[in-house]
């Protein structure tokens, strides 16, 4: 939040009363919307110069419905936003068998969740060719903080797959995901594409078993995939099964935001060790 009041009046859009009192706590102005519901939208319109979206699809279909009801009603008036970041997902690459991506590889989603963010990039690159506007795409892998942690997977016991077996991929904490963003909303000009990822591609069962031991939890157990496919939920499934390597040089050159933690051992390191 300082990064963004330093710079722009901000506005809040909330839905609930608890998001509401805590953005206000940062200084924030509440502005009451609902991205399920259109008529409430309206009041969005010409309210501000730049935008900065963080908002989930949908839970269900392949098209990202909150993000079109929002460039709609953000166009029911003359001035519209002129600076947009989105933040999206590297799952639009789908399962890449480790191999490493840059902004330049084709999008290959493979589940319905990832169709939902590959539409909702559409809709953004309209919007911005339509209106002349700087869109910044920033691509996150796993998003952590010390808050937002699968320790609840570690301590159920949720399996994961045999070292020989396991994918890969990068991870971005929330404290350098917005400072990535804060930086892409000072961009000008056109549409361009970021991975908003830190500089370690490490093996799943790799980050689960450093959180173990910094917590002094037990491991994950280990399975052939075709075992843990049968173990695990469809939705943790369709994550555990892609692997991929991110490479954020792109973001490292141009948006030239330094990461608090280039690595998860970075973080871990900053935390109390347990017990």
């Amino acid at each position: 939040m300082p990064a963004l009041s330093r710079h722009y009046r901000v506005l809040a859009v909330c839905r609930r009363a608890e998001q509401a009192a805590q953005w206000r706590a940062l200084g924030a102005r509440v502005v009451w919307a609902d991205l399920d519901q259109t008529d409430s939208l309206r009041r969005l319109a010409g309210l501000a110069q730049a935008l900065l979206y963080t908002a989930p699809p949908p839970a269900e279909g392949q098209r990202d419905a909150r993000a079109r009801r929002l460039i709609a009603a953000l166009q029911y008036h003359a001035m519209v936003p002129q600076q947009v970041v989105y933040i999206s997902t590297t799952g639009v690459y789908g399962d890449c068998a480790g191999a490493w991506v840059d902004e330049t590889r084709p999008l290959n989603p493979e589940s319905a969740r990832a169709w939902r963010r590959v539409d909702a990039e559409r809709a953004w690159r309209d919007y911005a060719r339509r209106h002349g506007a700087s869109l910044s795409i920033l691509r996150a892998p796993g998003i952590y903080a010390a808050e937002r942690l699968p320790l609840e997977r570690l301590r159920a016991g949720t399996p994961l797959a045999l070292a020989s077996e396991d994918g890969y991929s990068n991870h971005i904490h929330a404290d350098d995901l917005a400072g990535l963003a804060c930086a892409a909303l000072r961009r000008r000009g056109g549409i361009r594409v970021y991975h908003a990822g830190d500089d370690e591609a490490l093996a799943t069962g790799a980050w689960f078993d450093a959180l173990a031991e910094h917590f002094a939890l037990p491991r994950a157990p280990r399975l052939p995939r075709a075992q843990l496919r049968q173990q695990v939920s469809p939705a943790l499934w369709s994550f555990l099964r892609e692997s991929r390597r991110i490479d954020s040089q792109r973001a490292r050159r141009e948006l030239a935001w330094p990461l608090r933690y280039p690595t998860v051992g970075d973080f871990l390191a900053s935390l109390p060790a347990a017990g």
